[in-house]
This record gives C-alpha cells, structure tokens and sequence, in this order.
C-alpha cells in the first residue's frame, strides 16, 4: 500500500467508484480508494439499479443525465463492457390533474437540462406498458431513457478505467482510525497500515457514520429496509415483442422493471422500517436483511390491481436490504462542515442510478472548488446543529413512504416538525399562523382565516393568495410584524475585521460605526458565493466594537466555513456565531416608525436614524439591536433580539402598534416583496454558476478596489462577457407562477430558465427572475414560458417595479 496519496476515497460502492474515476477524468491520477470488503458489497450489489433522467430540480436531472452518457459510454467500451439496458423508457402514473401539472413542470424544467419527458394520458401509459390498468389513472410522465444497468459491472469498469489512469484500489482494507494534522492533511489508519493523504472523502454507505465517527462528525444519514422481489417468467412480457418500460406507481407505491422474461417488483410500504440504529456488525457484507413480505401486502394488493399479470405468477426471489436516506431525501455531496479537506458522497438513496452524476460533480468541488452546476441542493451544509439520529430517522421513513410523491409547492410534511423554535411559535401558532420550515427553524408562512384552512396543493396560485394579499396591503398601508427565525448572525471583533471583511467582498464594504451594508462574496471563480449583510455595532457596555455579518438562515454552516478558511494566519480576527441565540423581529411599513418610537426611548427621526444605520436601544425594558433595512420594500427595521426577551419584546410591540393598525405578516407575504423590488434570494437567484454582472449586481462590484477573492477570475470574465443574464419578467398568466427551472422558449430553443416567481400584490403582476441568454435581456423581449405545459408570454421589464427609486423604505 501507497503511503502518500493526494486523495483517499473510503468505500467501494458506486458512490466511491464515481468519485475515484471522475478524480482521474479531471486529471488527478494519484489517488486511492479503500474498501474493507469487496467492491460493491455494501448496497451498491443487491441495488435494483434503475437509471432515469428524472430530478425534482435541475441540477439532479443534471447529474442523472451525466449518468446515463457515462453508462452508455461504458457499456460500448470494448475493453470493459457493462450490461445496461439503455433506453426501455419508463412512466410515472399519476391519478390526480394536481400530479399531472407537476409533470408538465417537470418537463419544461428538463429542457433547460437538453432533456426530454413526455407526458401522456392513460390510454397511451397502457399502449407503451401492456401489463398495466387504466382503472383510477389519468396518465403519467415518459422518459425515453429510462433503463437498468448491471451494479456490479459498473463499479468494476469504474475501478477499472480508474486504475489505468493511475488511481489504486485497495480491497479487504479496514480503516481504523482518521487523524488530521495542524496542516489539514490526513492519515488515515488501516488494519494493513496507514497512509498520509491530503483530502478524505467519506464513501461509506450504510457505514458513514462509523467513518464520520472517526472524524468526530455525524451525518444526518439512516438506513431503511427495502425488499422487492423477482417473479418467474410473464408470458406476456415474452411475446411482447420489446423490453417493458420501467413503471413508478405514487398510487399504490411501487416500481417495476423487466428482469428476464418476468418482473423485479419494489415497495414502498407505509409500514417500513429503519435499519442499522444501533449499529451495524462488523460481519455484514454481501448481507441481507431477513425476508417480511408480509409488511408489504397492502402495496401488493395496489401492485396486482394495476398489473393483474402479477397475481399469477410465481416468485423467484426475495431481497430485503438497507438503503440509505437523508434529511430531506437528496444525498450528501460536498464539504464536510467543519472540517478541511474532507468530503462526503453519501445518503444515495438512488445510488447506482445517479452515482456517475454524483461522483462527477464532487469530482469537480474536489479538484476545482466549485462544480459546473450550483450543489447547494446536495451540499452537506444544508444542515445544521438540529439533526441527530432521531430526527434523521423520523425524515427517512417520511421520505421512504413518499418515495413517488414529490413535493408540491407550499407543502410542509409533518414529520420532524418543531426541531428548532423559539418563544414566539407558539403565540404564533395561537395567533393562526401556518408555518414553513426553514433550516429546520419553524417560520410563519402566513396567518390563516380560520383553524380549518387548508389550501389545496398544487402548482397554481392556491387559497391562500387573498390572505396574502391582505398581509401585503396592511404592511403597505400601515404597519405589520414578522418574525424572521433562523437568520444567520455572526459576530466579527478584532483589530482587523475591517481588512478582513474587505478582502472577502467584491465591492465596498462600509466601515463606518453605526452604518449597514450590503455586499457579495465571490468563489475563486468569480462567480457569486454568498450575500451577506455588515452592520458596524460601536464599542459599548454590551461588547467592544464590532461588526455583525448576516446571511441567509441555510448559509451558517456554509459561510462559517468560508470564512474561517480565508482567515490569515497573522490576522487579529475573531468570528462566533449568535444564530441560535437571537431572533428578528420585522417592523414593517409607513406607519413602522411611530410605532418604533411608542415602545424604545430615542430619536427614531429620520434625520437621527436614516436608512442603513444600526443602534442599540431598549424596546420596553428589553435590550435589542436595531437596523434600518428593509427587504419589504416599505420602511422597516430588524429587530435583533436575544430569545430570552423574544416574548417582552414581541408584547411591546403589539402593543404599541395597536393604534397604528399592526397586523402579522408571514414569509409569502415576504417573498412576494421581494419581487416587486428586486431583492434575491441566496440559492434560489444566487448561483455559483453565474458572476455579479450576470446577476445584475453590477452596483455592488467595484471590480478595481484593493484585492478580493475572485478579483482576478472576475476580471477575465468581464473581458469574456456574459454568458447569461437575471432578468424581471412579467408572466402573461393569472392562474399560476413561474417555478423556479421552467424553461424559457423561443420556438423550439430553450433561452432562459426561471429561478423564482410569485404574484406581485402591490404593482399587480405576476413576477419572475430568470436567467437568459444576452440577447434576450433588453427591457421589453417577449418569451415564451413553458408554464406547466402552456406558453404564455414573459416580458422583460425594468427590474424593482415597486418603488424603483427606493423612496418608501428611506422615508
């Protein structure tokens, strides 16, 4: 064995297999993988292995059509061909008109990726897929190039090609034990010896936690139990003439594909069960779980009303084996937080179908620092603090029993619900408030008419859009409050802040003590990392002078580690994190001032406190941090407040806003102002796959200050030009939004894709953000938006059509 690597990959799965061949496909050839077994002896052999184009977004149809040209392109190689049938096609049913709109969205959003879905109704699902009942069925989705490929030739022509490009595969190799040393290089211990490396990814299946373990991290990963079956021959799938398409069924929870002349058939049962909780022997490999087809009847019976074939047949096999899930169903692909040089690729739940895909993008952050596309939708840190073995459980078995059932727009699942909270979610919840859930923080949505409210699921504007409207005319008109959980806060002291935070920023960033600002931070790409804004506290009896650095409530994690990474060695800076410890309050509205200035003591004028300042005050007898911003688009002021004065301070304020006609306003009402004054959302408009011009942030780039990262890629980039740009569009439909990655048409070429929409109450427009090709940018190009299936008109308009002169929120 080696005893210098540059990377170590620890597991020989399809996940493991990936990375190590996408490592040497971006060029590094001095890299290793460790497997304490066999290749494949994890999940990875008893997969059912079936490989779709379809993603709930459009990196994950990304990286699954990554795979698929990466499987066809194995399965032709003459020196190490892999069996995958390619091409059999596949349907996913649907029996409600809510389902079959979801498939148009979902098929607008593949073009952008150069896919192709179509979506077809019942009779046709029957034409293409003879064994299958038309009973209780609208119609379903169609991919083309739906298939299944053999998991362990797979991971063998992976290791294979790896191997010739100069990579080394060490199997029956135990890893024991990970050490980092002070220069961030790894040594990793095997029971045949150890060997110093300078990045680890984490590969380990169902075994991630007892590597995470070793570095003294735990990953929000568990294990469910997963049985299908093989049947013996269908005398109808021998006379059909064709392979039968792979069939997905979310009405009675169960997949099939050909296997031979007879069927593999998978359940998702509502009875399932967890796998691995208390530990996972030592001998478990080439395993299986014990066979209990009896915990999946109920979705047998639903399976043999659709494909009567299948209660005449026999059963060839049972396999019952674990597979992995996350959180929120997506895997984990990227950084470990808090931790240098480590990475992960874990929680496949869909391994081998999307492994290529995955493996290549982590491949690409490893070597690059960045991907092609924008990860956040798999990135590690998409978490935080909250989520232990237990919450990871009770999310997996949610996810296992929805396995075909995506989300919907505005859907909560009830699963896990209340992990973080603070004073307030209860009095909110007295008050009628229907809550989201953002990083696992319980945030209002918006307040219902009445405790039997319960908007419709779909992708149209639901029952809820009056209410919101309501919320959007209060706050426009007189005042409204809401609570902003979760925000990301961190405290920055030390001499050298201020340089520090100078070089972090592509543009200027204010010094001043009691001033705010907004700035972007770019990647070594010059392309768009983080926003955040940094508000300057003087010196006082609560702290010495300091400044506050506020992101997104899903960047802690992300940002943290962005910035202590570029911290230099001789620099007197200090940051902490204040994110679970304090909450915003938003006042908002033209009336936010009187009512300010009847509960804290002070000049609140504007002329004593403009737009952009920062003060520590008293709300009542409360202590709190105030800051003039607005992301409303009206006058308004965050709050800042310690969660023990959270309940004072929330009563003060009610109180003192009853004269002026306070009501409570929810995150839709929110992002629906947002729009109309074209603020972004970090991960939704803020992509790594676009620069600061390309996203209209040209007035927070100087481009010639002092050096940033970024700086010099940036440059090369603006010489280049754009490749995209973000627009404001006006949607020509009053039914239903734009949602984010449906594709923008002109004829039959793709020229843009949407990254957010919402109704527009105050201008009265139906909004949205896209990014689209220069020549498609100037105010007044008419598009056409693939709106769940229809065209409708998308008009270029000047960006912040509500107030452009920002005149409301600086009276």
């Amino acid at each position: 064995m080696k005893s210098r690597t540059k990377v170590v990959v620890i597991g020989g799965g399809i996940a493991g297999c990936s990375t190590l061949y996408h490592l040497t496909k971006e060029g590094w050839s001095d890299v290793v993988l460790i497997e304490r077994d066999e290749l494949t002896s994890g999940t990875t052999w008893h997969s059912a292995a079936q490989v779709t184009n379809f993603g709930m977004n459009q990196t994950m149809v990304g990286l699954k059509t990554h795979s698929i040209q990466l499987y066809k392109k194995l399965r032709d190689d003459p020196e190490y061909p892999v069996g995958y049938h390619h091409g059999d096609g596949g349907i996913r049913l649907a029996n409600t008109p809510e389902q079959m709109q979801a498939y148009r969205h979902f098929a607008s959003m593949a073009k952008g990726m150069g896919t192709t879905f179509e979506v077809i109704d019942a009779e046709e699902c029957a034409r293409r897929h003879p064994l299958i009942s038309t009973d209780n069925l609208l119609g379903g989705l169609w991919d083309g190039e739906d298939g299944d490929i053999d998991p362990a030739q797979l991971c063998q022509a992976l290791a294979f090609h790896a191997r010739k490009a100069g990579a080394e595969v060490y199997r029956h190799t135990n890893v024991t034990a990970l050490t980092q040393h002070k220069d961030d290089t790894w040594t990793v211990e095997t029971d045949k010896g150890s060997i110093d490396a300078d990045i680890v990814v984490n590969a380990c299946g169902y075994r991630v936690n007892e590597v995470g373990g070793m570095m003294g991290v735990h990953h929000p990963v568990a294990s469910m139990e997963h049985q299908y079956f093989v049947t013996e021959d269908i005398p109808a799938i021998a006379e059909a003439g064709h392979r039968m398409p792979l069939l997905r069924c979310p009405i009675s929870d169960y997949y099939s594909r050909q296997e031979k002349n007879g069927l593999l058939v998978g359940f998702y049962e509502q009875d399932c069960k967890t796998w691995g909780m208390d530990g996972i022997s030592p001998s478990f490999a080439n395993d299986l779980c014990p066979d209990d087809l009896d915990r999946v009847m109920d979705v047998l019976e639903g399976a043999f009303e659709r494909m009567p074939a299948l209660a005449e047949v026999g059963i060839k096999r049972v396999v019952n084996g674990p597979i992995t899930y996350t959180i929120d169903g997506a895997p984990l692909v990227g950084p470990i937080p808090g931790k240098r040089n480590a990475y992960c690729i874990i929680g496949l739940r869909a391994g081998v179908g999307e492994g290529g895909g995955h493996g290549w993008l982590l491949a690409q952050q490893i070597v690059h620092g960045e991907a092609q596309y924008d990860t956040w939708v798999i990135d590690p840190r998409r978490f935080t603090g909250h989520t232990n073995v237990e919450l990871t459980a009770l999310k997996a078995i949610e996810d296992y029993q929805n396995e075909f059932r995506f989300h919907f727009p505005h859907e909560h699942r009830p699963a896990g619900r209340n992990a973080k909270t603070t004073p307030l979610t209860p009095i909110m919840a007295a008050e009628g408030a229907e809550f989201t859930v953002v990083n696992g923080w319980e945030r209002v949505d918006y307040i219902k008419p009445s405790p039997d409210f319960h908007p419709t699921l779909s992708f149209n504007f639901d029952e809820a859009f009056d209410v919101i409207g309501e919320e959007v005319r209060n706050v426009q008109e007189n005042v409204g409050l809401c609570e902003v959980n979760g925000f990301n806060r961190f405290e920055i002291t030390g001499a050298d802040r201020h340089r520090f935070l100078d070089r972090m920023f592509c543009g200027a960033v204010t010094k001043k003590d009691g001033r705010v600002g907004l700035g972007y931070l770019l990647n070594h790409h010059g392309k768009i990392k983080g926003e955040a804004t940094v508000a300057n506290i003087p010196a006082s009896d609560r702290g010495p002078a300091r400044t506050w650095y506020g992101s997104a409530a899903a960047s802690e994690y992300h940002d943290m580690d962005w910035l202590t990474a570029h911290l230099g060695a001789d620099e007197d800076v200090q940051i902490s994190s204040l994110t679970n410890d304090q909450t915003i309050l938003v006042l908002a509205g033209p009336k936010a001032r009187d009512v300010l200035s009847a509960c804290a003591r002070g000049d609140w004028s504007k002329a004593a406190f403009p737009w952009l300042s920062v003060r520590e005050a008293f709300i009542g007898f409360s202590p709190v941090t105030v800051l003039g911003v607005s992301f409303s688009g009206e006058l308004a002021y965050e709050i800042h407040v310690p969660n023990a004065s959270l309940y004072a301070v929330y009563l003060a304020l009610r109180a003192a806003g009853q004269p002026h006609g306070l009501t409570l306003f929810g995150t839709r009402a929110v992002d629906s102002m947002r729009m109309e004054k074209g603020f972004m959302h970090w991960k939704a408009d803020l992509l790594t796959e676009f620069d600061p011009f390309e996203t209209a942030l040209d007035r927070f780039v100087k481009p010639e200050k002092g050096p940033f990262i970024g700086q010099e890629a940036l440059q090369k980039r603006m010489a280049h030009g754009p490749t995209r740009k973000l627009v404001t569009l006006k949607i020509g439909s009053t039914t239903t939004p734009a949602h984010g990655g449906a594709s923008l048409m002109q004829g039959d070429t793709v020229v843009g894709t949407i990254t957010s929409g919402d109704w527009g109450y105050r201008v009265g427009l139906n909004l949205a953000y896209a990014f689209v090709m220069p020549d498609m940018a100037e105010i007044g190009r008419v598009m056409q938006l693939d709106l769940c299936g229809e065209l409708v008109a998308a008009e270029v308009i000047t960006p912040s059509p509500y107030d452009p002169d920002h005149a409301r929120m600086r009276a």
